[in-house]
């Protein structure tokens, strides 16, 4: 949910305008291919964080060896 506040915040996006993506989104994408394009995105963002932590994880690891 974080996520999605900067990136409301980095666009200036406001309360119409997010409806009015949601509405074109739903044109584009239809009903049924919006749940698996949320899946997809969820999935990409979980890898995203599982790297980022494995590599903060490594630096420290590194950081204590010098």
């Amino acid at each position: 949910m974080n996520t999605l506040i900067m990136i409301i915040g980095i666009f200036g996006l406001g309360g119409s305008e997010l409806i009015i993506v949601g509405i074109i989104i739903l044109l584009l994408f239809g009903g049924k291919k919006i749940p698996q394009l949320m899946k997809g995105l969820g999935e990409g963002i979980s890898e995203f964080k599982k790297a980022k932590g494995d590599i903060s994880v490594e630096a420290k690891d590194l950081s204590k060896k010098d």
